[in-house]
């Protein structure tokens, strides 16, 4: 073979093969053999559609190659929502899911069309990786295409692989960030279930159930919307992990969200009888607590009403005392004061350079396209004077002297740079709970973008504290 008929170039190359191929043809031979033709079509013409080639379909493989990884990432997504979509009417344990790796990297490529090389070799590999009905990439890919692919990218860390010397840094695909579909079992835990039940003073709650197995209840907080939330680039994510191994049951603090949004008393006893409500219309009997901000002190303060009740109780981005209650410099009661007369002016504005503020502190390295989506939820959340009267009553908050009465075993994550609450907070609640473990996160964000390692080590830190038995 002359050195002419070989040429080398990079491409994106997606590798793919069915998962339960054999134990599928054993069972039903020619269902599984139609099925498999109708999946070799939907690739064909995804491939094409995205400007990329099939180079083989060998038994229940798929090997094509792309000019560009956005092309090669996004004919994945959508052969993943086809095929999905055509097997709605096939019993679960007859479909046919294919597991789709796409990696970016050097293919030698001969006259034929054949392609070789280590670029083939790990998109094989990340294939292996992937759940059935899903994608997995690798981190060249996901460089490549952030900013021109609408999906949530959750890393697999780094990944020793066979034939590779290098460990390959993996990324799971788990939504567009519209809220579309990439993984079929994924989004079908997202499903959830609204529901309404009424605090003690009458306000009408709405809660959410999605997912299955031992229930986790996350408390309110400001700025919250059950189904806005869904479609984020920043908490879909995480919900979709936790759904996996939890029946996850969320609300929407009153005023905010789907709940009542006229109500008369927002404040910090009010936020604990509204846990209590939603516990008691979910007729939970033990289950674990989240909290979110200010979520947290609501969290801290039930726990200590019901520690019969709360098996596992984790904290995120924490305090125990609203600015009220702290030491403040004239300058800093200035800032918060202005603070306050922005929102009641701007708030609600179609222009959201008002919003942009408090999307600035929340989230300081967020993408553009996550800054709009958390400037919206601002707007459809809550009204300006709820929010203004949310945030007056979060500055009253103090459980500081309760602290050592929580019992539950507890998990308290703060980011180490975070703008909007500081690292000292989350410490200061750490150290005064009694065998209570600190996880420091590597961010400047409060809320965390689904694609940084922080984000990756709060899921995993929150997922091993939840599956241990206590």
């Amino acid at each position: 073979m002359s050195a002419t008929e070989l040429k080398r170039r990079l491409a994106a190359i997606l590798s793919a093969d069915a998962a339960g191929y054999s134990r599928l043809m054993s069972a039903d031979e020619p269902a599984t053999i139609a099925a498999l033709d109708a999946a070799r079509s939907v690739f064909k013409s995804r491939v094409e559609k995205n400007r990329g080639r099939v180079i083989d379909m060998a038994g229940d493989s798929v090997l094509a190659v792309f000019e560009t990884a956005s092309g090669a990432v996004s004919a994945a997504l959508a052969i993943q929502q086809d095929l999905q979509s055509a097997a709605k009417e096939a019993n679960e344990d007859c479909r046919l899911r294919f597991r789709i790796g796409v990696h970016l990297g050097d293919v030698t490529e001969k006259a034929d069309c054949t392609v070789y090389g280590d670029g083939v070799n790990i998109a094989a590999r990340l294939q292996g990786l992937a759940e059935p009905g899903g994608v997995t990439v690798s981190d060249a890919v996901r460089g490549a295409v952030r900013g021109k692919v609408r999906a949530i990218f959750e890393e697999q860390g780094e990944q020793r692989v066979k034939n590779i010397a290098e460990p390959v840094r993996a990324f799971r695909v788990v939504a567009e960030a519209g809220g579309t579909s990439v993984q079929g079992p994924a989004r079908e835990r997202l499903k959830q279930e609204i529901r309404f039940c009424t605090a003690s003073d009458g306000v009408q709650l709405a809660y959410s159930v999605m997912g299955s197995g031992p229930p986790l209840i996350k408390a309110g907080n400001w700025m919250t919307h059950l189904e806005y939330e869904l479609e984020s680039p920043t908490r879909l994510h995480f919900w979709s992990q936790l759904a996996r191994d939890h029946t996850v049951i969320r609300y929407d603090a009153r005023g905010n969200g789907l709940s009542d949004r006229e109500v008369a008393d927002i404040s910090f006893d009010a936020f604990v009888r509204d846990l209590e409500a939603v516990v008691g219309a979910t007729k939970v009997d033990r289950f674990a607590l989240m909290g979110y901000s200010q979520g947290c002190a609501v969290c801290i303060a039930y726990a200590v009403r019901h520690p019969e009740l709360v098996s596992h109780l984790v904290l995120y981005g924490g305090f125990a005392q609203g600015v009220n209650r702290c030491p403040q410099t004239e300058s800093q009661k200035q800032a918060y004061a202005a603070m306050l007369t922005l929102m009641q002016l701007g708030w609600g504005q179609d222009n959201a350079a008002f919003r942009q503020l408090f999307t600035s502190q929340f989230m300081p390295d967020a993408t553009k396209e996550q800054e709009d989506w958390f400037n919206e939820l601002q707007r459809r959340a809550s009204s300006p004077e709820n929010a203004v009267r949310y945030m007056k009553a979060v500055g009253d908050f103090d459980v500081l002297q309760v602290l050592p009465q929580v019992t539950t075993p507890t998990l308290v994550l703060h980011a180490r740079d975070d703008v909007r609450i500081p690292f000292d907070s989350g410490r200061r609640i750490a150290a005064a709970i009694p065998g209570a473990r600190l996880v420091p996160l590597q961010s400047r964000n409060h809320v965390l973008e689904a694609d940084e390692s922080a984000a990756t080590r709060f899921r995993n830190e929150v997922q091993q504290f939840l599956r241990q038995s206590l």
